[in-house]
């Protein structure tokens, strides 16, 4: 079996990590204890794992994955990934009537900036240097824009209203707004797809 087939077999089945009640995770894969750091590692390499309550056999990855990224964040002289208006703006979806699309919205962007992002990177510092992230930045913070927008107005009752006529919220057309969401994401791909026939 070649390398690459071994890899390929091996990423099938995710590793099974298991947390005990004193904190301590255990890696059944290598028979080790590990760390939240060696996790994050593990993320970072493409390796899969779940992890388990040891006691209740519960899957508790997603808190764990969340631990990770509350010690990444907080970590002396690291990069910090998440705003603080993302972070405000994310909390006020929970119990949201909206909340379920948000997680689709989030992971489809992020699936797009991960096949991009070293074509993106490349490209940039070849013709623009570090500084052409610039327009970037201002792509997505507009984009994140429209997206408050078009959820909030989902949650019309979210605003504490008066009973002027001013306080009424305007008719609203929501599948509109989400039409102009997919229309900049599709002017952003085409953006990049123009950069990439230029290099080429």
């Amino acid at each position: 079996m070649t390398a690459n087939a071994a890899t390929m077999a091996k990423s099938e089945e995710p590793i099974t990590i298991k947390k005990y009640a004193n904190r301590r995770l255990y890696n059944t894969g290598t028979s080790t204890y590990v760390t939240l750091e060696d996790l994050a590692t593990m993320v970072k390499s493409g390796e899969d794992f779940v992890v388990y309550d040891a006691k209740t056999s519960e899957d508790i990855t997603r808190s764990v994955l969340a631990q990770i990224i509350f010690e990444q964040e907080n970590k002396e002289g690291g990069q910090n990934l998440l705003p603080i208006n993302f972070l405000r703006q994310l909390i006020r979806f929970y119990g949201d009537s909206m909340q379920m699309l948000v997680p689709r919205y989030l992971e489809v962007s992020l699936e797009s900036l991960t096949r991009e992002q070293e074509k993106f990177r490349q490209q940039m510092a070849q013709a623009f240097g570090v500084s052409a992230f610039g327009p970037l930045e201002e792509q997505v913070r507009r984009n994140m824009e429209m997206f408050e927008k078009a959820f909030g107005m989902f949650a019309p009752f979210a605003r504490k209203s008066g009973t002027g006529e001013a306080d009424k919220p305007a008719p609203q057309q929501p599948t509109g707004d989400i039409n102009d969401m997919k229309r900049q994401l599709d002017e952003m791909q085409k953006k990049l797809d123009r950069l990439t026939d230029k290099k080429e």
